[in-house]
């Protein structure tokens, strides 16, 4: 997966947020998933990914509907932010661990 910005945590937790609550931890690992094998997939071949683009979390999240963005007042979109965060340090700690 490409480096992960503010944007890209943003852009997941919107695609989260517009799903019902108990789908959202898969959505998140599932993501993730995506955004890592579109940037193996860019690597290998120099190409972006057909459907998953350029390894990105924001443009496999930007491949699915988003809720407009809430302040961080907004417990739900908090939440959705969290996961984002947990899930990804998971998947880091794993890749190191590889």
């Amino acid at each position: 997966m490409r480096p992960v910005l503010h944007g890209d945590v943003s852009s997941a937790a919107r695609a989260l947020l517009a799903v019902p609550q108990m789908d959202r931890a898969r959505l998140c690992v599932r993501m993730i998933h995506e955004a890592e094998l579109a940037d193996q997939h860019l690597e290998r071949t120099g190409r972006l990914h057909p459907v998953y683009g350029n390894g990105s979390l924001m443009a496999v999240a930007r491949n699915r509907p988003l809720a407009d963005e809430p302040g961080f007042d907004n417990l739900q979109y908090c939440q959705c932010f969290e996961t984002v965060l947990h899930h990804l340090s998971k998947f880091l700690v794993t890749r190191q661990h590889s």
